[in-house]
């Protein structure tokens, strides 16, 4: 499996993302973060590659750039 595509748990996609994971929680939670897959109840994980092109989608230019819902 390519390192980009390998799966990662809410702890190393906090870090990655520099969020806390309350804060990545409430992503899930609105629906506003990176694709995410629930295998069961509490078992939840992302694909490194796909929180980084989300991160990527989140690029500004300037300071008062609008941040749309992704």
């Amino acid at each position: 499996m390519d390192a980009a595509d390998e799966w990662i748990a809410i702890p190393q996609a906090a870090d990655l993302m520099h969020m806390t994971k309350p804060a990545l929680a409430q992503l899930r939670y609105r629906g506003v973060g990176p694709r995410f897959y629930r295998l069961s109840r509490t078992t939840i994980l992302y694909k490194r590659s796909e929180v980084l092109a989300w991160m990527e989608s989140r690029a500004c230019i300037r300071t008062d750039d609008a941040l749309t819902p992704s």
